[in-house]
C-alpha cells in the first residue's frame, strides 16, 4: 500500500491533512522543476536585473509577511556578502508602519516581494507605498500565484517582473510548505553568484534521498507531545529556527507553544523556558566556527539535564544527511523538512485538521481584516 509521510493517503484525507502531507512530500520533485523552469527564464531576469547589484548605491528590499519575510531573513546576507548592493530583508508589515526608517526617496531601490497568494493586504500596499516614494523602483514579485493580484497587477509594467513558481508550489493547505522552499531557492538562485540553477538541481537530488531517511525518525520523535519546543539556529538559520516555530504554532493552533533564537542568544534569559517538557532542535551550520558553538550549547544542554530531549539537525547531526559545500542559506530548505515534518505530525496527535487547523477563522490561510493606512495621511 502507497504511504505518504507515514499513512496512507487515505489517513491523512480522514483527517484533514492530506494537502498538507503532500504539499511537504513533493518538495523535492517542485525543486527539480524549479531549476527546469529558471534554466528557461534566466536571460529574461539578467535583462530585468542589469548591473543593479553590482551598484553600491543599489537598495534591495526583501519583504513579505509571516513566512514570505523569514524567505527574505535567510538569504538577505548571503546575498547582502555577494554583492555591492545594500541587501536587507524587512517585513511588509515593518515597511507599512516606519516607512521613513527603510525607504530612501531618489535612492536606486530594488523591491523583491516573496508571496505565496499574492493577496495579502500588507504585500500590495508595500509595493504601493514603494511606488509612491521610489517612482523609478524597479519590482521583482517571487510568487506561487499568477492569479494573485501582486502579479495581475504588474502585468505589462516594464518596471517589474514575475517570476513564478511551480504551479504545485501554490500551497492548498493553511501553512506555507513547499511555497516556502521554492521561493526561498528561487530568490537565491536568480539574485546570487555562480549557477544557482545547478545548485537546485543538486539539493532536489538530496532531499529525494532525506525525505525518505528522515520519515520514520521524525514521526517518532513528534509521537511523544512536547509542552514545548525551542529552534536554534546562527546566522541565516536563525530565519530557519523561527519558520520552523511558526510551522508548529500554525500547524498546532498554538497549543504547542515555540520560540526561536541562536544558540550564542539562548543563555541569555531565553533558556529560563526549559523544563522536562521541552524539546530543543539545534540547526547544525556547515561553517566549523558556528560548529563550535552549536555543540558548546548542546553539551550544555545535556550536561544541564533541564530540557526533556534535545536533537540536532544538520550536518553530522542526530538527523542530517551527507551535504555538498553550500552556505548555510542554500542548505535551509533542506533541515526545513525536518520541522514541517514535525509540524504535520504533532497537528495530527492533538487531533487537529492539518490543512486548517483553525477551524473558527481566527488566523486565515491569506490575512483578513487590515485596514491600510496611507504613509502621507496621518
Amino acid at each position: 500500500m502507497t504511504t505518504l509521510l507515514q499513512r496512507s493517503p487515505q489517513a491523512w484525507r480522514d483527517i484533514g491533512g492530506l494537502y498538507t502531507a503532500e504539499e511537504i512530500a513533493q518538495q523535492p520533485a517542485l525543486w527539480g522543476e524549479l531549476a527546469a523552469s529558471l534554466r528557461g527564464s534566466r536571460a529574461q531576469v539578467e535583462a530585468f536585473l542589469g548591473g543593479c547589484l553590482a551598484d553600491p548605491l543599489q537598495r534591495v528590499i526583501l519583504t513579505g509577511a509571516g513566512s514570505s519575510a523569514y524567505v527574505g531573513e535567510i538569504v538577505a546576507d548571503e546575498l547582502n556578502a555577494a554583492w555591492p548592493a545594500q541587501v536587507r530583508a524587512i517585513a511588509t508589515t515593518t515597511l507599512l508602519t516606519h516607512p521613513e526608517l527603510y525607504i530612501e526617496r531618489g535612492a536606486p531601490t530594488l523591491l523583491v516581494s516573496f508571496a505565496r497568494s499574492g493577496d495579502s493586504p500588507e504585500s500590495l500596499a508595500a509595493v504601493q507605498l514603494v511606488r509612491d516614494l521610489v517612482p523609478d523602483a524597479r519590482l521583482l514579485n517571487i510568487t506561487c500565484n499568477p492569479e494573485g493580484r501582486l502579479a495581475r497587477d504588474s502585468a505589462g509594467d516594464s518596471r517589474a517582473f514575475n517570476l513564478l513558481m511551480p504551479a504545485a508550489s501554490c500551497d492548498r493547505g493553511f501553512a506555507m510548505t513547499s511555497s516556502f522552499t521554492c521561493m526561498l531557492l528561487a530568490a537565491l538562485a536568480v539574485l546570487g553568484k555562480g549557477d544557482g540553477v545547478e545548485h537546485i538541481a543538486s539539493l532536489a537530488g538530496l532531499a529525494k534521498e532525506a525525505m525518505a531517511a528522515w520519515e520514520a525518525p521524525v514521526a517518532a520523535l513528534a509521537a511523544t507531545e512536547a509542552g514545548r519546543v525551542v529552534y536554534l539556529g546562527s546566522g541565516p538559520l536563525e530565519g530557519l529556527a523561527k519558520e520552523s516555530a511558526l510551522k508548529l504554532l500554525e500547524l498546532t493552533a498554538g497549543r504547542v507553544p515555540a520560540m526561536a533564537n541562536t544558540p550564542l542568544g539562548f543563555r541569555h534569559g531565553p533558556k529560563s523556558v526549559l523544563n522536562a517538557g521541552a524539546l530543543v532542535l539545534v540547526f547544525g551550520s556547515s561553517k566549523p566556527l558556528s560548529q563550535r558553538y552549536e555543540a558548546d550549547l548542546v553539551d550544555e544542554l545535556r550536561r544541564d539535564g533541564v530540557a526533556g530531549r534535545i536533537v540536532t539537525v544538520g550536518p553530522g547531526g542526530d538527523i542530517g544527511i551527507p551535504v555538498p559545500e553550500l552556505p548555510d542559506a542554500w542548505l535551509a530548505p533542506l533541515w526545513l523538512l525536518v520541522a514541517q515534518q514535525l509540524a504535520l505530525h504533532q497537528s495530527a496527535a492533538l487531533q487537529l485538521r492539518p490543512d486548517n487547523p483553525f477551524a473558527s477563522g481566527t488566523v486565515n490561510r491569506v490575512v483578513k481584516g487590515v485596514t491600510i493606512y496611507r504613509h502621507d495621511e496621518h
